[in-house]
């Protein structure tokens, strides 16, 4: 089974390099022909074939990165389309800046455009073609991994449950090795742990799946003697899974495994490095495009229509609880307050008699929240991120609100994956709060580069359209 499953993977990773080697030998011949000069498909210069070698070399980092070929779980088509889709806007990415940086007039901005889209067609029918390919293999018996359960308790019928309910994955339950057999599982029981051997020799076992309790050590112990007897392949789950979220992780320290009971990606340099190199492009470009007529716009309309500051200055808790001072343009009078007379937040409501009028487009429009980008040049905060919360309202929330503390993993942000799916405004109903601060850990353990520009664009087509919780 082994053999076979590095069978899949070549397969998978070298039809992937076949595709992207004929799309870039498309898009190299379709871009020169656009450019009038005339070209064979299979003619390259040296700059091209030395940018195809980099290419490949890109495409298996990146599938490493973003697991693209990983096996043994339930990842559904959808999952492995994001994983694809992250590969290749890394691709797309490299071809840009290289291509800026060497201004080749053959390799042009239409290079990129085909290279793209004959990347994103090819792989992608490719991808379901292999999955169609595997599940009638599959569905005729051939290419199956025969999987045996060592335990009888809720922690094995769990695992047997979702194995037999994804069995497109080409794995086949063969039964349950325990001391006694679960109710409802009587079909599949095999016996006691003394019939483990016996079991190994005469069927096809390719996994060994021990799903004991914890205390069950000297049990786990024995059972691994016997398998290693034995060409097959063991796997242990551990009963403290229950503790961990969908995407924990798991790590090295020395000679000892680490599981850590929440992902986290960005706790990784070159991704947080990435998101540091994106947000200060991002702000720049805003700066220089739109930010230098429009703010002095605002700022005028402001000091027209209310007296008082321009920007409104605010205590909120970054990453790891750190203090920043978050600047926004003032939508409220000058003698609001945040507190009332009972020492309670006051958060932003319907028809809030502070809000002034132009204050109310402002929020409407999101447009209050502009200056925030001077904290992320600062490096508090993120495009992307957990919108941060006043301190007060932390104070009330972190005891409260279950997990609430986690929001501050990660650098907090002008927009966030809470606020696109609705989660915004105010939030004195505590379930609304709960749904807000699941929605935030939510981004953080499933943090992309890809799901962040999905975050902006998301973001922007509600500033365009109007988001009615915008108050």
């Amino acid at each position: 089974m082994h053999n076979q499953k590095k069978f899949r993977k070549y397969l998978k990773n070298g039809g992937d390099i076949l595709l992207l080697i004929v799309s870039f030998l498309a898009g190299a011949f379709l871009a020169k022909r656009h450019a009038g000069m005339a070209s064979g498909f299979m003619r390259l210069g040296a700059l091209e074939i030395y940018l195809l070698f980099f290419f490949c070399l890109a495409w298996n980092f990146g599938a490493r990165i973003f697991g693209l070929y990983d096996e043994f779980y339930n990842r559904s088509l959808r999952i492995e389309m994001i994983a694809l889709g992250e590969n290749i806007l890394l691709q797309v990415f490299l071809a840009v800046a290289i291509l800026f940086v060497v201004k080749s007039q053959t390799l042009s901005r239409f290079f990129v455009f085909t290279y793209y889209i004959l990347l994103l067609v090819l792989l992608t029918l490719w991808k379901i073609f292999l999955r169609l390919l595997f599940s009638w293999l599959h569905s005729k018996g051939h290419n199956l991994s025969h999987i045996l359960v060592i335990g009888s308790g809720t922690l094995a019928r769990s695992f047997a449950d979702t194995v037999t309910a994804n069995h497109h994955l080409g794995f086949r339950l063969k039964g349950f090795i325990a001391e006694e057999a679960h109710p409802g599982m009587a079909e599949l029981y095999l016996g006691k742990i003394d019939k483990l051997a016996r079991v190994l020799e005469h069927e096809k076992i390719d996994e060994v799946i021990i799903a004991f309790p914890y205390a069950a050590i000297e049990e786990i112990g024995a059972v691994i003697a016997i398998c290693e007897n034995y060409p097959t392949q063991v796997r242990i789950i551990p009963e403290y899974f229950k503790f961990m979220s969908e995407r924990f992780r798991i790590s090295r320290f020395g000679a000892f495994p680490l599981f850590s009971i929440r992902a986290n990606p960005l706790e990784q340099l070159h991704w947080r490095l990435l998101k540091r190199c994106f947000d200060l492009l991002f702000s720049l470009l805003l700066f220089v495009g739109v930010f230098s007529w429009l703010w002095p716009l605002l700022a005028l309309l402001i000091k027209t229509m209310s007296p008082g500051p321009v920007f409104f200055k605010q205590e909120r808790w970054g990453i790891k609880n750190k203090r920043i001072v978050c600047y926004k343009f003032r939508s409220m009078v000058k003698e609001s307050r945040d507190v009332d007379e009972n020492g309670h937040y006051q958060q932003a409501s319907r028809d809030d008699p502070r809000v002034t009028r132009l204050g109310l487009f402002l929020r409407r429009s999101n447009l209050d929240e502009l200056p925030q980008f001077i904290n992320v040049v600062k490096g508090e905060m993120s495009v992307v991120g957990p919108r941060p919360h006043p301190t007060p309202m932390n104070l009330e929330a972190k005891d409260s609100i279950r997990h609430y503390q986690l929001r501050h993993l990660v650098k907090p942000g002008i927009s966030g994956w809470a606020q696109v799916n609705g989660l915004r405004g105010e939030t004195s109903d505590q379930d609304l709060l709960r749904q807000r601060v699941e929605a935030d850990i939510w981004y953080i353990e499933n943090w992309s580069f890809l799901l962040d520009l999905r975050i902006i664009w998301l973001s922007i087509w509600l500033m365009l359209k109007g988001d009615p919780r915008a108050y």
